[in-house]
């Protein structure tokens, strides 16, 4: 039997995603929660094996939420269920921890045999997701001894940000004001070549800038 938690904040989606679950052979539902704050606050001591989690929240965001619960509860499987396909929220999700990413009109059959991939060890995604992640990796693709020149605070910086820190976090783990961090973030994309946080952090990664 997998036991399955839901974290979304519309009711009526929540209810459809139970119905769902609650009616199909091997799973159950443990635990349904309104807000990040609700599920942080009363998930059931006998942690669930799948929990799905929209982005769009009140209040503590998705992806905010999965790096609090897997700081929490290492072991937990955290699959996304969004409406939501942008390069950004996708890679601050996987970076985030969670195990899976699938957009909300995927199809019931399709939700179900997710949720039984992610409790199993897998990682699924929706197709325009998959599609994502690999062009990621494609556009950012560079000779692997390349030298950016990036200073060691530069480097703290960017591994904040591939650990799903936002720049208001990261200012406060630096010591250092907001206006700061988006002065170094410039920095960081001149000398990477990039526009965009995603693109600096799959960069990154893909040179062993940071790990």
């Amino acid at each position: 039997m997998i036991r399955i938690a839901i974290i979304e904040d519309s009711r009526q989606i929540r209810e459809g995603l139970r119905q769902l679950i609650d009616g199909s052979e091997g799973c159950s539902v443990t635990g349904v929660f309104a807000s990040m704050e609700e599920a942080l606050a009363q998930m059931p001591r006998e942690l669930p094996d799948v929990v799905l989690v929209d982005i769009g929240l009140p209040g503590i965001s998705g992806i905010e939420g999965i790096r609090q619960l897997k700081q929490l509860y290492p072991q937990l499987h955290l699959l996304v269920l969004t409406v939501y396909s942008d390069d950004e929220r996708i890679f601050d999700a996987i970076c985030a921890g969670a195990c899976g990413y699938l957009l909300k009109k995927t199809p019931p059959s399709r939700l179900l045999d997710a949720i039984a991939e992610v409790a199993n060890g897998g990682a699924p995604m929706s197709p325009e997701v998959a599609r994502r992640v690999v062009e990621l990796f494609r556009t950012t693709r560079v000779p692997e001894r390349a030298s950016y020149h990036l200073t060691p605070h530069e480097v703290r910086l960017l591994q904040l940000l591939v650990n799903g820190r936002n720049r208001k976090m990261a200012a406060t783990e630096l010591g250092v004001s907001v206006h700061a961090i988006t002065f170094h973030l410039r920095q960081i994309y001149e000398k990477l070549h990039v526009h965009s946080r995603s693109d600096a952090a799959v960069k990154a990664l893909r040179n062993r800038l940071v790990t």
